[in-house]
């Protein structure tokens, strides 16, 4: 079976594309695409704990918490303990990073014109990607079916 009959290879392929595409775009931004994806939390959601914005973005604390600390030092998040439990850190966007997010507004756009796909490609896309992911996060370690897929034997 050639990779790109894969599910999960065609999935890694697309990620690497799409995270080639932000690049050149994110690049004047002076953003990283997780980066990004944590402003965009942000300014989805408001203040967040740091294990909260976790995983809203899927990034575990050991990569969210170097990357809060570095848009901190570049004016864009503020980080400060919870008042209701000093072991938590709660993360916002400063007003540059509220402004920052407006200019990348139009990232979106320009991303879905790089697809070539129509919004409802995009939105049924979408749909089946979530239900894909919610799948997998509910059973992570799947056992084989009852009759498992044989393999094709050589002629």
């Amino acid at each position: 079976m050639f990779p790109d009959n894969q599910l999960c290879f065609m999935l890694y392929a697309t990620s690497l594309a799409m995270t080639k595409v932000y690049r050149p775009l994110l690049a004047p931004l002076g953003l990283t695409y997780p980066q990004y994806i944590v402003m965009l939390a942000l300014r989805e959601h408001g203040e967040l704990s740091a294990g909260a914005l976790g995983e809203r973005v899927a990034l575990d604390s050991g990569t969210l918490v170097p990357m809060a600390r570095k848009l901190t030092t570049l004016g864009l998040v503020e980080r400060r303990r919870s008042p209701s439990d000093d072991r938590s850190v709660l993360i916002s966007l400063t007003p540059a990073g509220r402004q920052l997010c407006r200019r990348a507004r139009a990232l979106n756009e320009q991303i879905v014109c790089a697809t070539q796909s129509t919004e409802a490609q995009i939105q049924l896309l979408m749909r089946s990607l979530k239900r894909l992911r919610a799948a997998l996060q509910a059973n992570p370690k799947p056992s084989w079916p009852a009759n498992p897929p044989t393999q094709p034997t050589a002629k």
